[in-house]
């Protein structure tokens, strides 16, 4: 017998209209709970609650469209696709965002995306993510290509040489550690500021294009959100190395002389496996 609440959620769902079965449904739910809950067993009180949340109409619909029902991509089309493009737009008004999300809409299509919306955020909120992640992705690999400055020029920084503290590497080594953990923790959002600034590069009022934010929101935002992390950093090399206050500042100390010693793109988790960067595309939304 099916559990009543599975079949509220399904009639609630409107996934009748989309002929998406009870079992389909079912399994749509159960990959979205174990990608929240990852790492941990949910009570059913946790699970029930995080149901409650989910965007269950938009979760019955992409699982329509991955399973290629006609009537269900033809919504979409009409619903959505004039939705990609106005993002792209506030984006970019240059029409490079929107080359990003016609690329998007065809990957849909033929890869079957949709199996990463997780109904976590409505599926709107989803797509404009994942435009967001693209064109930052699209600006990154730009910024690889540009030529290195000649070391004669201005905008050749000379290397600050390294200090001799015999204990910097362990320094070191717990800040990549504790630094990585807090950035995992923060909110979507916040994560994506940070990096497109300072892995990135990028301005703020690129960042605010990104994120459909004033630049004085961006600036506010990424100074609370560095406080909030230095804050869970001190608190990491308290609790998981028991470092005392000496040493917590000689950790800060060993990456700030020299912020060559922290690769950005690791602490980001800036990986080019096609697999993982849909995922991490997911959750920025």
């Amino acid at each position: 017998m099916a559990d009543p609440a599975l079949v509220r959620l399904h009639r609630e769902s409107g996934a009748e209209r989309w002929h998406v079965s009870l079992e389909t449904f079912a399994d749509a739910l159960a990959r979205s709970t174990t990608k929240a809950f990852t790492g941990r067993t949910p009570t059913p009180a946790e699970i029930e609650k995080y149901h409650k949340g989910l965007h269950v109409a938009d979760l019955a619909l992409a699982c329509a469209c991955d399973a290629g029902h006609e009537a269900a991509w033809d919504h979409f089309v009409a619903e959505y696709r004039p939705a990609l493009y106005r993002a792209a737009d506030a984006i970019d008004r240059t029409g490079r965002a929107r080359e990003i999300a016609d690329g998007l809409y065809a990957e849909l299509f033929s890869r079957s995306l949709f199996r990463y919306f997780h109904g976590r955020s409505s599926l709107a909120t989803w797509l404009r993510s994942l435009v967001s992640q693209r064109y930052v992705d699209r600006f990154r690999d730009e910024r690889r290509q540009e030529p290195l400055p000649d070391e004669s020029s201005p905008a050749a920084m000379p290397a600050r040489p390294s200090a001799d503290h015999p204990d910097r590497a362990r320094f070191v080594a717990a800040m990549q550690s504790v630094l990585a953990a807090a950035l995992a923790a923060l909110a979507p959002r916040d994560r994506l500021r940070l990096r497109c600034y300072y892995a990135q590069e990028m301005t703020l009022a690129q960042i605010g294009r990104v994120t459909r934010e004033s630049e004085a929101t961006v600036s506010r935002q990424l100074a609370k959100t560095r406080k909030e992390l230095r804050a869970a950093a001190e608190q990491r090399l308290r609790d998981e190395h028991g470092f005392r206050a000496a040493e917590i500042a000689d950790c800060f100390s060993s990456v700030s002389e020299d912020a060559g010693t922290l690769d950005l793109a690791a602490l980001f988790d800036d990986r080019k496996n096609s697999t993982d960067d849909r995922s991490r595309h997911e959750d920025v939304s």
